[in-house]
C-alpha cells in the first residue's frame, strides 16, 4: 500500500489490490441493487461494508460477545465450584480453550486471510472437540476423584487407565485433523465442516441422552444414584442441544446480509453467546447437586 493508504487500512493489513476488489466488488453491488438483481457472493464471500478495516463487523461484535460469555462462565466456576470439585478443572479449561477460539473468530472475521482462516478453524475444532472430551468423563464418569492418604491425609486425584486413553485418543484425533488440513495444497472445507459437525452431534447426543425422562434413563447421572434419579435440571441440557441445534441451522439458512451487515453468520454468532450462559448456569447446577457430596468429594 502507498503512503496515501489509512493507517487503519494499513493495521489491519489491506494491500493495494484487496482496497481495489472490495470497492469494485460495492460498486458492482449497487448496481445490481439498483437493477433489481440479487445480490452475489465475491471469492465466496458476502459483500460487507467494512468499518475502521474490519472487513465483518457484526460477525466481530458477536465474536467478543461470545468471548466475554466464556470469560463470565469460567469466572462463575471459579467462584462457584469448590476446588476439589473433580469437574472444575475440565470445566475451567474448556472457558480457556473456547475464549480462545473466539479471540481467533474475531481475527479472522477482522480480515479475512489465509492464516486467520486456518487458526480461526483450528481453534473452533478444538473447543468443539474438548466439549466433547469433556462431556465422556463428566457422563461415563472418568473424571478422577480426590482420595486421601493415611500417611498425609492429602487429597491426591487419582486417573483412571479409561481417562488416560480418552486424552490420548483426543490428543491424536486433533493432532491428525491439523496436520491433514495444513499439509493438503488447498485446505479441504468439506472435511473440516464433516469433523466438526460429527464431534458436534455426538456431544448433543450425549447430553440428550443425559436429559432423557427417568423411565427411559440410560446412563447414570450420578454414581452414588440409581439411573432413575433426574433432577429438575437435567431438563436444562435437552433446552441446550434444542437451541444450539436451532442455533446451527441459521448457518443452512444463508442470506445476503441486511445493510450488508448482519448476515446468517453473524445471527448464528449472536445466538450462541447468551446459550453459552445458559450452558454454563447448567453445569454449575449439575456440579453442586448434592449427589457429589457421596462421590467422595
Amino acid at each position: 500500500m502507498n503512503e496515501g493508504t489509512p493507517f487503519i487500512l494499513r493495521l489491519t493489513r489491506w494491500t493495494c489490490t484487496d482496497d481495489c476488489k472490495y470497492r469494485c466488488m460495492h460498486e458492482i453491488t449497487d448496481v445490481d441493487t439498483r437493477s433489481g438483481n440479487p445480490v452475489q457472493q465475491y471469492y465466496g464471500k458476502w459483500p460487507f461494508w467494512r468499518v475502521i478495516g474490519i472487513q465483518e463487523p457484526a460477525s466481530v461484535l458477536f465474536s467478543l460477545l461470545n468471548l466475554w460469555a466464556h470469560a463470565r462462565g469460567g469466572s462463575a466456576i471459579r467462584s462457584k465450584l469448590p476446588k476439589y470439585h473433580p469437574m472444575r478443572p475440565y470445566y475451567l479449561m474448556w472457558s480457556m480453550i473456547s475464549i480462545n477460539s473466539w479471540i481467533w473468530s474475531s481475527v479472522f472475521h477482522t480480515r479475512d486471510l489465509p492464516l486467520t482462516e486456518q487458526l480461526d478453524y483450528f481453534a473452533a475444532a478444538l473447543s468443539i472437540l474438548y466439549a466433547l472430551y469433556g462431556a465422556i468423563i463428566r457422563l461415563f464418569h472418568l473424571y478422577p476423584l480426590p482420595q486421601t492418604t493415611r500417611l498425609t491425609h492429602s487429597a491426591k486425584p487419582a486417573k483412571s487407565w479409561n481417562h488416560t486413553f480418552l486424552t490420548i485418543v483426543c490428543s491424536l484425533i486433533y493432532i491428525a485433523h491439523v496436520s491433514y488440513l495444513s499439509l493438503l495444497p488447498r485446505f479441504d472445507y468439506t472435511y473440516n465442516i464433516i469433523f466438526n459437525t460429527t464431534l458436534g452431534l455426538l456431544h448433543n447426543a450425549l447430553w440428550a441422552i443425559y436429559s432423557l425422562p427417568a423411565s427411559l434413563s440410560i446412563l447414570r447421572r450420578f454414581p452414588s444414584q440409581p439411573k432413575s434419579y433426574r433432577p429438575k435440571f437435567v431438563s436444562k441440557a435437552a433446552l441446550f442441544v434444542i437451541l444450539t441445534t436451532a442455533a446451527t441451522a441459521l448457518e443452512l439458512f444463508d442470506f445476503p446480509p441486511w445493510a450488508r451487515v448482519i448476515d446468517a453468520h453473524a445471527l448464528w454468532h449472536l445466538a450462541t453467546a447468551p446459550i453459552a450462559l445458559m450452558w454454563y448456569d447448567f453445569l454449575i447446577e449439575d456440579s453442586l447437586d448434592n449427589s457429589w457430596r457421596e462421590q467422595r468429594l
